[in-house]
């Protein structure tokens, strides 16, 4: 008679040995998420028990479940590459994949995407997708097949869940700083208008300024120092009696800070300027930055972690943004 072979423990074994949910299981040995102290005792002890291994990868597949999450970044073009922020959305995603053995990879798309996702959601080594800077064209361009397996770190739909920071909350608490340190001609730089949530803080910034009574003066930008710095001096043009300015992004301010420097404006005394996003940069800058704040690290990790265990997120999951007043207004 041969030897019997004895069957490698799965995650489902450990599950059900420790009393709790698969996915609860999956987050104690993956490393990554909420559990109780007590689950990842169970969980622990269970896993040692069984003799359990981890092989996501190998188990990928063969399910033809995929190996890789890929961040899908829309952008006008590949410079996207280069921003700080989809840096922060990959290395977020890689520690949540990381312990599962799955990869992260990153593809720019472009704002008519339809032919890239369906080339990604024909891709077998794709287990799942975060869609970052999402449109509507983007979501309605989302394959049958990777749906349940996508979410969007901007809007969403009734079939890829959003999850987003509050940009308007955070928008309207520096706008009412402002407001409250006396400034009166609050003009704004913008992000980019083609994206949609970009457009929140937009909106609430025209609402503040109407209920105050006070004048509207938008100025259109893409998030980049560069163009902040263009745009700052547009609104000096333009509105020369210009006391305050919000930029929807902390490298716009920067930016504008700089190029007001370099016209003889002092900031705050002149000119007070606030961003939104607290980067590294807003509290090391000089004058360091008033702004509000962007959990970025905590959003692609929600978003990241809802893909890879395959759950029904809620359709929205907005984080809030709160204030971070500095010497810059």
């Amino acid at each position: 008679m041969g030897t019997p072979t004895t069957r490698p423990a799965t995650l489902d074994d450990v599950a059900r040995a420790a009393g709790v949910s698969r996915a609860t299981a999956s987050r104690v040995l993956g490393g990554y998420g909420f559990a109780s102290p007590d689950a990842r005792d169970r969980v622990t002890a269970a896993a040692e028990r069984l003799g359990y291994v981890p092989n996501t990868a190998a188990r990928a597949l063969v399910r033809g479940g995929g190996v890789r999450l890929v961040v899908a970044v829309v952008g006008r073009d590949d410079t996207l590459y280069d921003d700080p922020y989809v840096d922060r959305v990959v290395s977020a995603a890689a520690r949540v994949c990381a312990p599962h053995g799955v990869g992260v990879s990153l593809e720019w798309l472009s704002r008519q995407v339809p032919s890239d996702l369906r080339r990604l959601g024909e891709d077998r080594s794709v287990c799942g997708m975060l869609l970052v800077n999402t449109t509507q064209p983007v979501l309605d361009a989302v394959p049958a097949g990777l749906r349940g397996r996508v979410a969007s770190i901007g809007i969403g739909s009734p079939t890829v869940p959003s999850f987003d920071v509050d940009n308007a909350g955070g928008a309207a608490e520096v706008l009412r700083h402002l407001y409250a340190r006396g400034h009166r001609r609050i003009a704004m730089v913008t992000g980019p208008r083609w994206l949609t949530c970009a457009e929140r803080s937009v909106t609430a910034y025209r609402s503040l300024m109407r209920a105050a009574g006070l004048p509207e003066r938008v100025v259109t930008g893409d998030f980049t120092a560069a163009r902040g710095g263009r745009a700052a001096l547009e609104v000096l043009d333009r509105w020369p009696d210009t006391d305050a300015i919000y930029a929807a992004s902390d490298a716009t301010a920067l930016g504008a800070i700089a190029a007001l420097r370099g016209r003889g404006v002092e900031v705050p005394h002149d000119v007070a300027v606030a961003g939104f996003d607290d980067i590294p940069y807003a509290a090391v800058s000089s004058p360091a930055l008033t702004t509000a704040t962007h959990p970025v690290a905590r959003i692609a990790t929600a978003a990241a972690t809802a893909v890879l265990e395959e759950r029904h997120a809620p359709p929205v999951t907005a984080f809030p943004s709160t204030l971070v007043a500095r010497e810059s207004a």
